[in-house]
């Protein structure tokens, strides 16, 4: 069991979007353990990607990770699994094949950000770049697609 990680007050929010990511997770894992149709749930991954996964993943690779430098080696990791989120989910073919990969891959990412890259984040950031980061980062509550529940 993880110890919670003590966030900086600025870098909440973009944490708190991490944790919608890990429940896409869960969903995708549920809809599969369901036998939910795999078209269901690759609906829904990809209005999560548009409506907020994406957004997401733009903020990091333009604001918080030069803060460490793209040749950094924590910041090269994770700008390669942003990339293989992105084709997983926008690329065709064998549907299950790809929601347990999306699944998995996005799960390790999140934690990997969590506690490995916003911890070096937080070393490294002065004041002024964590404000950026937060002014960078929406502040709309964060609203679901409840259109059609396959996890419930």
């Amino acid at each position: 069991m993880h110890k919670p990680i003590k966030r900086h007050l600025l870098l909440q929010d973009l944490s708190r979007d991490h944790h919608h990511g890990l429940l896409l997770s869960w969903k995708i894992r549920t809809g599969l353990k369901k036998g939910i149709d795999p078209t269901c749930i690759m609906k829904y991954v990809k209005w999560f990607w548009k409506n907020h996964l994406a957004d997401h993943f733009e903020i990091e690779e333009k604001i918080v990770f030069p803060l460490l430098g793209n040749d950094h080696e924590l910041i090269k990791k994770a700008l390669s699994e942003h990339r293989k989120i992105k084709r997983l989910i926008e690329r065709d073919g064998d549907l299950d094949k790809r929601l347990n990969f999306i699944e998995s891959l996005l799960e390790k990412h999140i934690r990997f950000e969590e506690r490995v890259l916003f911890n070096k984040i937080q070393l490294v950031a002065t004041e002024v770049e964590l404000k950026q980061i937060k002014a960078a980062h929406s502040e709309d509550k964060f609203i679901d697609n409840l259109e059609d529940p396959f996890w419930v």
